[in-house]
């Protein structure tokens, strides 16, 4: 479905988005739509004639090739160095299935299958580098970052072998995938005309290629640096050590059988346990409060916001291990970056696991747990099941009357079940709710909240929704509901939990002073880099706490959190070579600074600075030209810089040596030329 969401935001239409979803409308279907169809969909006529406009345009090449997996960069010196999630996958014995079909009907398959391969990496928004006959070389993590591209890799890779073996060919096909993660220089351009691709260079791309070479059919094999970032999403098989030819000493490989069953992607991916909650004091006691009034059945809602790493998820952890005693219902909804256009995904894999369905059960068995999940909400189930069980995509054969109802009128009627399900569950006892990262929510799950925030006052509910600063809150003018925004620790606070992540051993001095100031108080940075510090070999552990194990030296950025502060760059990619300039000056540089070293037209410049102030990726003193700008975050910079080729980096270093220089230089000439007052 990302394709049409691809192509109706193209057309300036993404508003129809969800009705094409919900109507299983895809680019296959598309040249088959009529006037009429898109009359019963509610679109409006001027737009039902764009469509059909657009429809008509379309050629069958063009509608395979809708939504490319990524734009690429259009420069051609923009080579840079960046941690990348590399995947090879290849057809199960091509070379005797080509001996075997004649060559034309060879030509359809492979077509198919690069096909599937393209619509299931754009999905995950992966970018195809390359097709190479029967094999293909994908990048998670170029041109554009995610904070979880070594996720969505090992996902595109099992959804993989799920849509290879259903393509309806004349031979059934069997693909075998290697995925690995590691830093490389990536972005130069090789070949020319049609052979002309975004070169990769490093051992990463190498060590995904073994990886495929050694996979059994239908299998996804991850190495061990990618297996590091995945914690337990994932149920994984240890195939041990192997020895992979170009490959220097026995690498550790992994087998990625299916996601795991975990409720909470935060708990997965903390694999050795939560990290104790520092501060947030009051924080936690507000919520208690706002619980125990829930509770008498004066409903609330505590809108909980903060930038990524700050500790939305742990302090909603901590209130439900507070609670653990208590007689209640918990409900918890998990939004993903994956499913932005998948209506209701929350509540959907929340009803799949209340109700425990197992990837092996049959829909009869399937209905009868949903039947007995919903029975503890209603003793009507007449109309809950056959909505919900639709959701789900559970028959119900003869035991439920079939739905006859427009789209629209379906949608009422499930939100409706939803919303009269937890009724039914506060009736009985108070029922806590955690919807996480609703910035990433789809549009119905926004409209979903919307009902329920409107029926909480008079119920035993608290509702807590956590989101980035980025999502805009539309219900925060309701009297029952409570804006929360977390901040960053203190000095004080973050020293306390640094001991904390290191058991309470002392670290040296001069690396706790820069774990304090490169984590700006972000409780997740200052977790990853202080365990990045005990288990990289930078302190030796002593009877006492740690003592340095060589002269001091900056601190490299966490590989767990590399692709997370690049993605934060990438989302602005018209100004990210702003911001790399910006990471060589320094930490904090001045209009001037940056004027003199760019080269940029100072109204480009100027936009691109505007860019990053509004993202809050730096921030501002006074105005241009005589502004001042900080990074806000010490890792960003970083992160920025890091991104940075080395022989670019000593032209910034020139740059910013002469940096000065440049500007009196200018200022002296601009006095010059300048006409004196009359």
């Amino acid at each position: 479905m990302q394709q049409i969401a691809n192509w109706l935001k193209k057309l300036g239409m993404s508003e129809y988005t969800e009705r094409f979803a919900e109507n299983d409308i895809d680019m296959a279907v598309l040249p088959d739509l009529t006037d009429e169809h898109l009359k019963n969909l509610g679109v409006s006529l001027g737009h039902r004639l764009k469509m059909l406009r657009a429809i008509r345009d379309l050629s069958s090449a063009s509608v395979a090739a809708t939504a490319p997996a990524a734009p690429e960069p259009t420069r051609q010196d923009d080579a840079e160095r960046r941690p990348l999630t590399v995947m090879f996958t290849d057809l199960v014995g091509s070379t005797a299935l080509s001996a075997k079909l004649d060559p034309e009907d060879m030509r359809f398959v492979i077509g198919a299958y690069h096909q599937c391969v393209a619509e299931t990496v754009s999905r995950f928004d992966g970018f195809v580098a390359k097709y190479m006959g029967d094999g293909v070389l994908i990048y998670f993590g170029y041109p554009h970052a995610h904070e979880d591209d070594a996720e969505r890799a090992v996902r595109t890779g099992l959804a993989l072998v799920e849509a290879v073996g259903k393509l309806r060919v004349q031979e059934p096909l069997q693909v075998r995938i290697g995925v690995a993660t590691g830093l490389v220089v990536v972005g130069d351009l090789v070949g020319s005309g049609e052979a002309q691709e975004r070169g990769v260079v490093g051992e990463t791309p190498n060590l995904a290629a073994r990886l495929q070479g050694i996979a059994a059919a239908n299998t996804v094999v991850v190495a061990e640096g990618t297996r590091r970032l995945l914690g337990n999403l994932f149920e994984l098989e240890d195939l041990g050590p192997k020895d992979l030819r170009g490959i220097a000493g026995p690498a550790r490989a992994w087998a990625a059988l299916r996601a795991s069953t975990m409720e909470s992607r935060f708990e997965a991916l903390h694999t050795s346990g939560l990290t104790a909650l520092v501060g947030r004091e009051e924080e936690t006691e507000l919520l208690l409060r706002r619980w125990a009034r829930a509770k008498t059945g004066e409903g609330q809602v505590v809108l909980l916001s903060g930038e990524a790493g700050i500790g939305k998820s742990r302090l909603t952890a901590a209130l439900l291990e507070r609670l653990v005693g208590e007689p209640h219902t918990r409900l918890r909804y998990f939004c993903s970056p994956q499913h932005t256009d998948s209506a209701l995904y929350p509540s959907i894999a929340q009803l799949e696991r209340a109700a425990g369905f197992r990837r092996d059960d049959a829909d009869d068995q399937r209905l009868k747990k949903l039947e007995a999940l919903l029975a503890q909400g209603t003793s009507d189930l007449s109309e809950a099941v056959p909505m919900l069980a639709e959701l789900l995509l559970i028959p119900t054969g003869d035991r439920y009357p079939p739905l006859n109802l427009t789209p629209q009128k379906r949608k009422e009627k499930t939100l409706k079940a939803q919303l009269a399900q937890v009724e039914g569950l506060a009736a009985q006892q108070p029922v806590l709710m955690v919807w996480e990262d609703v910035h990433w929510s789809d549009p119905t799950t926004r409209e979903s909240l919307d009902l329920l925030i409107d029926r909480v006052p008079r119920r035993r509910v608290l509702v807590i929704i956590t989101f980035r600063p980025e999502f805009s809150p539309p219900w925060v003018d309701r009297p029952h509901v409570t804006l929360l925004s977390l901040s960053r620790l203190p000095t004080k606070q973050r020293v306390d939990m640094i001991t904390h992540v290191t058991g309470g051993k002392a670290l040296p001095k001069e690396i706790i002073d820069q774990i304090v100031d490169r984590t700006d108080g972000v409780p997740l940075f200052i977790e990853e880099l202080t365990k990045s510090v005990v288990e990289g070999g930078i302190v030796t552990e002593t009877a006492n706490g740690y003592a340095m194990s060589g002269p001091a030296t900056p601190l490299a950025i966490p590989t767990t959190l590399h692709a997370s502060l690049l993605a934060r760059l990438d989302r602005l990619a018209p100004a990210r070579e702003v911001a790399q300039i910006g990471a060589a000056l320094g930490r904090s540089f001045s209009h001037e600074q940056i004027s003199a070293v760019s080269g940029m037209p100072l109204q480009q410049l100027d936009d691109a600075l505007a860019r990053l102030v509004h993202a809050e990726l730096i921030f501002r003193r006074g105005t241009p030209p005589h502004a001042e700008y900080t990074f806000k975050h010490a890792l960003v910079q970083d992160a920025a810089y890091s991104t940075l080729l080395r022989s670019r980096r000593k032209s910034e270093r020139f740059w910013r040596s002469n940096s000065r220089r440049r500007q009196k230089r200018s200022l002296k000439c601009w006095r010059i030329i300048s006409p004196k007052p009359e």
